[in-house]
């Protein structure tokens, strides 16, 4: 197959979407089909796919980028003298200035897409009047007009669902395993960043990732962990500014430590190296692959449902309500207590992700999911 993936931007800080798309080309590409990604030239680093057999990357400048709503007119230059040579288009995110374009020429010659929303379909998480509007003119169409729509979470399908989405197909992130069958030595990050044992939280840095309750938890621990740090790991945002004020009340000045972005050589350390993991998060449309790193690295997990499906249903780790502090609070003293429990929870979490989130297989399942839109096509 011909496959033509579309992503308004393609820079690994952006996280989930571009990290997926990346390692679905990788295996589509292993698998002997062939690939171009269209994207924007925001942020493109060049380096970051050069490595990857029977790819075309397209970076289209752009004139502009409003909310990440990135503006690149000659997008449609491109694929009026290009479109044709696809046998399917695979839409990431629903939302873009990009996806409105692609659809038209679609429609125009016929060519059927799969969309991928990547969780971003709900409108009452952030964003709301903008997103409301947007969809009356283009997002509805978007949805209702794929040929299938992959829905990462059963959480995600349901507001997939709303939106009268047509065929849906629930098919969880993948994950490169292999990366995890040797973990670093015990200490690799710790001992040269942050020389205490620590509680990590790694993502993205807003007021949805429940940061703030997370500090606020840290900070009610017992005088028994009082050499404990907190590790808040990934790009650092305007929403620190929030964070450091409930740092400064907390007094916990020299127990939290803000990385930055954390590159792929030092991900699996500093997982490994955490006592525990804690995602508690407002929305992440029911699944999170950072979840599931830390516990391919040996390390426990704290999540809230949102960010918790999997792991509720297989016993994977602690579920915690969002935005309950005592809640959390002692989430994390049983996890550094009871050894016994988080291990069975790591093991039982290792041979979920093992036997059915490796990409090899999650990519074999959009494969099919292209097979079957390009035979129904008319």
């Amino acid at each position: 197959m011909n496959i033509l993936q579309v992503i308004p931007y393609f820079s690994f800080t952006r996280g989930g979407d571009v990290n997926v798309c990346y390692n679905l080309t990788k295996q589509l590409t292993k698998k002997g089909h062939t690939v171009t990604i269209l994207t924007t030239a925001m942020d493109y680093n060049k380096e970051d796919t050069d490595k990857i057999p029977n790819l075309t990357m397209v970076p289209l400048p752009y004139i502009f980028n409003l909310a990440l709503f990135i503006y690149s007119p000659k997008i449609k230059s491109w694929l009026k003298e290009n479109i044709e040579e696809y046998d399917v288009i695979h839409l990431h995110e629903l939302r873009s200035y990009q996806n409105n374009i692609v659809i038209k020429y679609a429609e125009k010659y016929n060519i059927p897409y799969v969309l991928q929303p990547h969780a971003s379909t709900p409108k009452h998480v952030s964003k709301s009047f903008i997103k409301n509007v947007y969809d009356k003119i283009y997002g509805n169409k978007i949805m209702q007009n794929a040929s299938s729509v992959i829905a990462v979470s059963e959480e995600e399908a349901y507001y997939d669902k709303q939106m009268h989405a047509k065929d849906i197909k629930l098919i969880y992130n993948g994950m490169n395993i292999e990366e995890y069958n040797q973990l670093p030595s015990q200490g690799t990050f710790r001992n040269k960043h942050v020389n205490a044992p620590y509680i990590l939280y790694l993502g993205r840095m807003d007021g949805l990732k429940g940061i703030n309750h997370l500090i606020e938890a840290f900070s009610l621990l017992p005088e028994k962990y009082s050499e404990y740090k907190l590790v808040i790991a990934g790009k650092i945002s305007n929403y620190k500014t929030v964070l450091d004020k409930i740092i400064n009340d907390k007094k916990l000045e020299n127990r939290v430590i803000f990385t930055g972005f954390i590159k792929e050589e030092d991900k699996i350390s500093i997982y490994h190296d955490a006592e525990v993991f804690v995602n508690h998060v407002k929305y992440m449309g029911g699944v999170s692959i950072t979840v599931f790193e830390a516990l391919l690295s040996d390390t426990p997990v704290i999540v809230t449902p949102e960010s918790g499906e999997v792991i509720e249903k297989i016993g994977a780790g602690k579920i915690i309500e969002y935005g309950n502090i005592e809640q959390l609070k002692t989430a994390m003293i049983d996890s550094l207590e009871d050894k016994e429990t988080t291990s069975a929870e790591i093991r039982r979490g290792q041979e979920y992700i093992k036997s059915n989130l490796q990409w090899s297989t999650v990519s074999d399942k959009i494969i099919s999911v292209y097979e079957k839109v390009i035979g129904t096509r008319q």
